[in-house]
């Protein structure tokens, strides 16, 4: 019950910024939105006229779940750095519930929350574009869940880092890049990559939302990789956060910016 209550309460906290402060939620969308209209106009006039549908649709899925991952990992980071300015950060170690407890019930609710804008993002950018894909949520969500769970590790991991250091703003905006090479880079380019975190997830999505391929085709293999990672990226992420967390309390860091 306590656990549902933190949930509850972070996302109704959650709700109220973007709500409150609706204007900077809108120029986010706008400027994804335009971003995705500058690549659609690449192609367009640039691209194979030939592949033109295809490097569309793919464009789509990458741009979306680059917004996703961006959300995911570099939210969290924003937390802490908010917290610190505003002196509340060390008020949050102090509860009872833990400081980890409390950062994965916000990115639960700030994940929950921007699926709605993702959604309105994907449907404007299929729109935009006149390419529709399949939407199979049977066939998504498995994958999406795990490739989720593999993007809180790597987000508590800048978590902690922003614990000990504070100002990383512009370690994110290079995080940024980081996250649009492993979003758009195709496994059959780079194979390598299915082992780093989300890639293999994003790579099994596309194979659904551009090949309409179902959830029965998809083999065991793949699934077993998506929960290796899941498992071993949350577990890195959570450990590094707990023990930046440990540094941060001897030395006296919650309580200073």
């Amino acid at each position: 019950m306590q656990l549902l209550n933190l949930l509850r309460a972070n996302t109704r906290k959650e709700y109220l910024e973007l709500k409150r402060y609706l204007p900077n939620t809108l120029a986010m969308m706008f400027t994804f939105y335009i971003l995705f209209v500058g690549m659609f106009m690449g192609i367009q006039f640039i691209g194979d006229p030939s592949a033109q549908d295809v490097n569309t649709q793919f464009v789509i899925v990458n741009y979306i779940f680059w917004f996703l991952a961006m959300m995911v990992v570099n939210d969290i980071g924003f937390v802490v750095m908010n917290e610190a300015m505003r002196g509340t950060l060390e008020q949050l170690c102090m509860s009872p519930m833990g400081l980890w407890r409390i950062m994965v019930s916000r990115l639960l609710a700030t994940t929950t929350l921007n699926f709605f804008i993702i959604i309105v993002l994907l449907y404007l950018s299929m729109l935009t574009a006149d390419q529709w894909l399949n939407v199979d949520l049977v066939a998504i969500m498995p994958i999406l869940i795990l490739t989720l769970i593999s993007m809180f590790g790597l987000g508590f991991m800048v978590a902690g880092i922003s614990i000990i250091v504070k100002q990383i703003q512009a370690f994110l905006q290079i995080l940024q890049f980081i996250l649009a090479g492993l979003t758009f880079v195709p496994l059959s380019v780079a194979p390598a990559l299915a082992y780093f975190p989300f890639v293999k997830g994003v790579d099994l999505i596309r194979d659904v939302m551009i090949n309409g391929t179902t959830l029965s085709q998809i083999g065991w293999g793949d699934f077993g990789i998506l929960a290796v990672n899941a498992v071993v990226y949350f577990t890195l992420g959570l450990a590094f956060f707990l023990y930046c967390e440990r540094i941060a309390m001897k030395k006296g860091l919650l309580s200073h910016y």
